[in-house]
């Protein structure tokens, strides 16, 4: 019997880090602290003392939400998900969408003149030859 090399271990290949995810990481970085953050913080500060009593009181009576089982019946998961999904998507902005919609607009006018060429050149050659 004969030995077997040693399996190769697998790479782990990591994820690039998402806009998001670096927008993230440099806040923190800098300390700045975002602007979400601070309107919760001082919303909360202002309602807490008003709202919390309330809250545990009625929390327990409104825990049933009729309109959210209401939703999950009529959209379907797969519609939620794609809409999650959908949240996350970090868009181009106005002068990136502009390059792009060129770059598609060129190279569809390249590749139109290239398939007109072929087509035309085919033509000749067919012309030539079934119709001798």
């Amino acid at each position: 019997m004969a030995d077997k090399p040693p399996a190769k271990p697998k790479r782990l290949v990591k994820n690039p880090e998402t806009f998001r995810e670096r927008a993230i990481k440099a806040s923190e970085a800098s300390g700045q602290v975002t602007r979400t953050s601070r309107l919760k913080g001082a919303g909360s500060q202002v309602t807490s003392p008003i709202l919390k009593p309330v809250g545990n009181t009625f929390g327990k009576v409104f825990a049933f939400k009729p309109i959210a089982l209401l939703g999950k019946i009529i959209f379907p998961v797969y519609f939620r998900q794609s809409w999650r999904e959908l949240r996350l998507v970090t868009w181009p902005n106005w002068k990136e969408s502009r390059q792009l919609t060129y770059a598609v607009l060129v190279f569809a006018v390249i590749f139109g003149i290239a398939i007109a060429v072929v087509d035309y050149g085919l033509d000749k050659i067919f012309k030539h030859v079934l119709l001798k």
